[in-house]
Parts: C-alpha cells; sequence; structure tokens
C-alpha cells in the first residue's frame, strides 16, 4: 500500500489550496474501486455522481466511512441484518447530520456484524485477507487501514472500535459515553454502547473528537485541535496488567512490554499498578448487562424471523432472557460503584497503559477476537484508544491501549500524542 493521506493533513491542503476537494475524493472512489474487490469493507458505496461535496466546513472535502448500523437518509442501513436489507431511512443519526453541517460527505455504509453482535460480515484485514479485521466495526477499521477514507464511525458495546482498530493498524478511538450523540445508532445495549471512530493518527483523532463530540471545541482554526495537544510536558502512565493476562500470546507481551520500557527511556513516569479484583471481574458484569438489554432489545427480532437471525443473536437474547431482574439491577449498581471509584486508583496519573487484544487478528472470519481486554473500559465509559506499535511475525499489526478517566478524553489524546511521538509505528508510512 502507498501511504494515504490522512484526515488533518488532507484539511490543511484543503484549506491552503494544494489540494483539491474533488479530485481528493475521485482518489479515495479510485482506491476504493481497486481495493474494496478483495477487502469488502462496505455494504453500500454513494455512486460519484451523487456524492455532495461541500466547499465549507473543517470536514470539507473529507469522504466518511459509516458503521451500517448507523442511520443514514436516503442511504440503505441494513444494520448487518437480513431483516433490514432493503431499509433506507428518513432521517440522518445525530451524528451524521453532526457530519454533514460541518461539510463531511458520506461516502459509504461500512458493513457490520449483525446488529454489532458475532455474526461476521465478509471484510477480510487488509494487511492479511486470511485473518479477521475484528468486529464489529470490521468495515470501517478496515477502510481506514487501507487507504480509503481517512475517517470512518464505528460503535463500542465491549470491544468494537478498539479492538478492530488494534488489528487492522489505526487509531480505533472510544471516547466517554455519551460524549458523541447516540441518537439514530441501532441500540445493542443502551448502557454500554458508544460511538467511536477510525484515523490513522492521534492527531487525526483529536481533529475528528473536537468536531463530533459534545464537549464544546470550536473548530474556528485548522490546526487548532491537534496542535493544541501537542505537549513537552513527560506523562506519568499507569500500567494495568489484566488477572486474564496469561491469554496474550508472546509476541503481544514482548510489543507492550518494549512499549513500556520505551516510554521509560523518553523520560515518562512509567509504574504498575493494580486494581482491586473486583475492576477484572467487571468483564463479566459488562456481558451480564448486555446480554439482559440486548435481549429486551432483539427478543421480538428472533421470534418473528427466525429465518433471518443468527444463532449468535439468538444465543444472546437466550443468555439475556435468564438474567433475573435482582442480577441485572446489581450489575448496573456495581457498574457506577467501579466507575466512581476508579479515580482513587489512577490519580495522579495521566493515562492508563495496557493492551487491546491477545495479540495479532486471528486467523480466518468466523471469530473476530476477545474482547475481555475492552469490556471493562466499555463498562466503564472511560475514553480508550489502541494504537499501532510492532509487527507479528505474520506481517499483522500488534497495538496498545491506552485509557483516562472519565470526561478526560482531551487530557488522554494529549498523553496519547506523547506516546505515538515516542514510539514506532511500523504501519504509518504504509
Amino acid at each position: 500500500m502507498s501511504k494515504p493521506m490522512g484526515l488533518l493533513e488532507a484539511a490543511r491542503a484543503f484549506s491552503n489550496g494544494t489540494l483539491d476537494r474533488k479530485e481528493y475524493i475521485d482518489a479515495c472512489t479510485k482506491r476504493a474501486d481497486e481495493v474494496d474487490l478483495w477487502l469488502k469493507a462496505f455494504t453500500y458505496r454513494v455512486p460519484s455522481e451523487k456524492l455532495s461535496i461541500a466547499d465549507e466546513g473543517p470536514l470539507a472535502g473529507i469522504p466518511v466511512g459509516v458503521k451500517d448500523i448507523i442511520a443514514t437518509a436516503g442511504i440503505l442501513t441494513t444494520n448487518g441484518s437480513k431483516i433490514y436489507a432493503d431499509n433506507v431511512p428518513d432521517t440522518d443519526a445525530e451524528v451524521v447530520s453532526r457530519i454533514k453541517k460541518l461539510g463531511g460527505t458520506i461516502f459509504a455504509k461500512t458493513v457490520t456484524t449483525e446488529f454489532a453482535w458475532r455474526s461476521p460480515g465478509p471484510t477480510v484485514n487488509p494487511w492479511n485477507p486470511e485473518h479477521t479485521p475484528g468486529g464489529s466495526s470490521s468495515g470501517s477499521a478496515a477502510s481506514v487501514a487501507a487507504g480509503i477514507v481517512p475517517l470512518a464511525l464505528g460503535t463500542q458495546t465491549l470491544g468494537s472500535v478498539v479492538r478492530p482498530g488494534a488489528f487492522c493498524g489505526v487509531v480505533g478511538f472510544k471516547p466517554t459515553f455519551g460524549s458523541i450523540p447516540l441518537g439514530g445508532v441501532h441500540p445493542l445495549a443502551q448502557s454500554l454502547d458508544h460511538v467511536g471512530y477510525f484515523t490513522r493518527s492521534i492527531d487525526d483523532a483529536a481533529y475528528a473528537f473536537g468536531l463530533l463530540s459534545d464537549v464544546g471545541v470550536e473548530a474556528s482554526e485548522i490546526d487548532d485541535l491537534a496542535n493544541g495537544i501537542d505537549t513537552g510536558v513527560r506523562p506519568k502512565i499507569a500500567v494495568l496488567t489484566p488477572s486474564f493476562a496469561g491469554d496474550m500470546s508472546d509476541e503481544q507481551k514482548a510489543a507492550f512490554e518494549n512499549a513500556i520500557e520505551a516510554l521509560r527511556t523518553a523520560g515518562a513516569h512509567v509504574e504498575p499498578i493494580d486494581l482491586p479484583a473486583s475492576y477484572w471481574e467487571g468483564v463479566k458484569v459488562c456481558e451480564m448487562i448486555l446480554a439482559a438489554e440486548a435481549a429486551a432489545i432483539h427478543a421480538e427480532n428472533v421470534e418473528r424471523y427466525v429465518d433471518k437471525t443468527s444463532p449468535q443473536l439468538k444465543d444472546l437474547v437466550a443468555q439475556g432472557a435468564a438474567i433475573s431482574a435482582p442480577k441485572y439491577i446489581a450489575a448496573l449498581r456495581m457498574q457506577t460503584e467501579l466507575r466512581e471509584q476508579l479515580p482513587k486508583y489512577l490519580s495522579g496519573f495521566d493515562a492508563a497503559l495496557t493492551v487491546p487484544a491477545t495479540g495479532e487478528a486471528p486467523k480466518g472470519l468466523t471469530y473476530t477476537g476477545d474482547t475481555h481486554f475492552c469490556a471493562l473500559w466499555t463498562l466503564l465509559g472511560v475514553p480508550a484508544l489502541s494504537m499501532p506499535v510492532a509487527r507479528s511475525a505474520n506481517g499483522l499489526p500488534l497495538a496498545i491501549q491506552l485509557v483516562g478517566g472519565f470526561g478526560e478524553d482531551q487530557h488522554l489524546l494529549q498523553t496519547a500524542k506523547w506516546v505515538e511521538q515516542n514510539l514506532t509505528n511500523p504501519f504509518a508510512e504504509a
């Protein structure tokens, strides 16, 4: 792959007149024509003659991929389900409406697993088509990694942004719960669903966060959002090793340890800390909440559309239906308690460093990967992101995960920028 242009790089080029918006989108279209025959990242691409290209706005000229559980007015939105195979919404999801107001071009709908659960679509990993891109935001992660679009929306209810970002070698950012509106996004579990996105760098992730979130950052100047995260302050980073770290591959362990050593050498204060066992048990709490809420949402679908729903969705609904109301309420209470207590353990740290996955993307397309390394941070609703730091023996990305405090997205991005500057990304020039 030749090095594709990033989000902020393209925005700056539009601003200074060195890049024509239509020519750029034409180039992205050509790239899609060449690559998506085998990548299979899209459920629907807007025909070239119907692409709306704005002249003004911080996203004017930027083609955006939209996960196919996010409503797009007048554009097919299947939710990854046979039930919605012909569904064309009348209105946009709130985040899509925001993108359009900012001048962005809705380029395509990206492949998702069925209702963002575990029945995979056809998308392959851009670095090795015999491996999964991860899920459920498979098409979004793959399309950014393959250089088709510089920004693509995803969602995360367990690990569906951070993990595919790690598997595809791009930045997968899940902001604080609720910071990007969920209106018009098909729910899986309302207490856990997040809108996130994929970019090729931390600068790009920061730029997108300022534009798409509800934090009120003004995009008055093209460079403000990204330049504002640069810092010379050496961060204090807490290293968190999950209780199930034994599930990591040797390559993932080595990538993690090498990253820790490189950050220490660069001047960061890096300190291992332990969380109470209740936090790692929170992964099961997260799965319980998801199953209970998904059962309420999808029970009618699996009952009415037996031939149009997957075994995975049927199993999820059955699991959720078996959870009693007292157990569900207790799980929600634990979610709140763990979230409220987390600042006590991370006090004085700029971010927590951990891993996003067991290792490289699994071989085959039937399994999208282990969610355990991401689920706790989804349960707590705190911002989390993955970034690539190494290449496996099979040529696939290996990544780290950085986690911030609830509502401290910009500070996390600032810390991640420092980390990015002091670690090697073997996929940066690809």
